[in-house]
């Protein structure tokens, strides 16, 4: 396989680097590709020609999307566009990341693949759905053939503490080292997604897997979990000794709303394995990152070490 990863430091881009470490893809971040300029995307997958591409690359700030829309939209939405039509010219296969947020929330059974998407409560959503748009229209009109992968409360570890990096375990563990008592909502529910077991999915899926949209989270019940309950689990798989007190929505405000039930339900793959198991492994990981980051090196794949 000739594969291309873009957006390779980030969270997942990085898991996504070592596990393609066999056929050694190209890795492209930001500095290597604007995926919003068109000419130059064009240019550089003409030039490069993969077979399989996997975007990584997103505009992520949930809350920050609320007050700069058109640059979600631009990174998330419209660079899919450029990124789809040159797929399609080249005859690459594109692999592609959304999320829980394209939904409203208000469906407490949770979404599954084939469900239409309804109208975003925020602007990241809309961002991403702009681009799942640009994709299935890519896919209709011109025949690309893609992985559309929607998923959810994505954490894996970081490397630089990069001001737009940042996962729901660490923002915990960090607040747990100054305060006594943490408040966090009880009244959304959804499924986290361990950015290695997310990474290793993507690897099934292009072993032969049909085309098409598929969730792909850990494991939890039938109605997910609450952000409350993802806390108390992290403070308790640490050790830490800190409080976490259960809220609403209500009285924890955010600049960009958040749907209450965004449960994505999987009726295609085989089911990963309980959440609770993937942040066992990564809270280890928490405790000697260097020695994680290494396998990366002795594998010979290029990239930073953590900071």
């Amino acid at each position: 396989m000739n594969v291309l990863i873009l957006g390779a430091k980030g969270i997942l881009g990085r898991d996504l680097s070592y596990g393609f470490r066999d056929v050694h893809p190209l890795l492209w971040d930001i500095t290597d590709l604007d995926i919003t300029n068109q000419k130059i995307v064009t240019s550089r997958i003409k030039e490069a020609r993969p077979e399989i591409i996997i975007n990584a690359a997103a505009y992520t700030d949930v809350d920050k999307a609320e007050s700069e829309p058109r640059e979600a939209e631009r990174i998330n939405g419209h660079a899919l566009k450029n990124l789809a039509q040159a797929a399609s010219r080249t005859g690459a296969f594109l692999v592609h990341y959304s999320t829980d947020y394209v939904f409203d929330g208000k469906n407490r059974k949770g979404y599954t693949e084939e469900e239409e998407s309804n109208q975003s409560i925020n602007q990241y959503g809309a961002s991403k759905k702009m681009g799942e748009r640009f994709l299935i229209e890519e896919g209709k009109r011109n025949g690309l053939r893609y992985f559309l992968i929607r998923t959810s409360w994505l954490f894996g570890p970081l490397w630089r503490q990069k001001k737009h990096e940042n996962n729901f375990v660490d923002t915990i563990l960090k607040l747990s080292e100054t305060r006594d008592e943490i408040r966090v909502v009880n009244d959304q529910f959804g499924r986290p997604m361990f950015s290695k077991d997310l990474a290793r999915e993507t690897r099934v899926l292009l072993m032969g897997l049909s085309p098409g949209v598929y969730h792909v989270t850990n494991s939890t019940g039938g109605r997910g979990v609450s952000w409350y309950q993802f806390a108390k689990k992290i403070i308790e798989l640490s050790g830490k000794s800190t409080r976490v007190v259960p809220c609403t929505t209500h009285e924890f405000p955010r600049p960009a709303a958040r749907p209450k039930y965004s449960v994505l339900r999987n009726t295609k793959l085989q089911p990963l394995r309980p959440w609770e198991e993937a942040l066992a492994e990564y809270l280890e990981v928490k405790k000697n990152p260097r020695a994680y980051f290494a396998r990366f090196k002795n594998e010979g794949v290029d990239t930073d070490t953590p900071g």
